[in-house]
């Protein structure tokens, strides 16, 4: 079952600090928790700022890393979502293997592939990195 929290995490430097951002998080579990984390993330976006048609691309991004997550690893995942210097940053985080983007487009009759290229696509910066929870896909878009 999905699950909404709230807190105040650090994720400037001690010289950047005025005031930690306000990180709101959702963990999906199952297919089922889709539609909860699509509602989450775009009430989330547009209450920072996010104009609507931006609102759109970042939901459907995290909707299909989240997807993959479910597809792919075992355990789900977690959200995390945040305001900062005129960005929208979300964290997409799971127990899965380091994805590969660069990869272009896939060919219109490949049955696979897709997701992380449309996440490319609609973002304007897509990172990987490790976290201490595990394989972190983080995604900005600019306000």
């Amino acid at each position: 079952m999905a699950r909404f929290e709230a807190d105040r995490r650090e994720t400037r430097t001690v010289a950047e600090q005025s005031a930690p951002p306000i990180v709101d998080s959702m963990t999906y579990e199952m297919a089922t928790d889709l539609r909860a984390l699509r509602t989450f993330v775009h009430a989330e976006a547009l209450a920072r700022g996010l104009s609507p048609q931006r609102v759109e691309l970042l939901t459907l991004a995290v909707s299909e890393l989240a997807t993959n997550t479910l597809q792919h690893t075992t355990g789900g995942g977690r959200v995390r979502l945040w305001a900062e210097e005129g960005h929208l940053v979300c964290d997409v985080v799971d127990q899965g293997p380091v994805r590969v983007f660069g990869r272009g487009m896939p060919a219109a009759d490949a049955v696979r592939g897709r997701g992380l290229a449309i996440v490319e696509q609609v973002c304007d910066e897509v990172a990987v990195l490790s976290d201490p929870e595990g394989t972190v896909v983080r995604i900005r878009l600019g306000i």
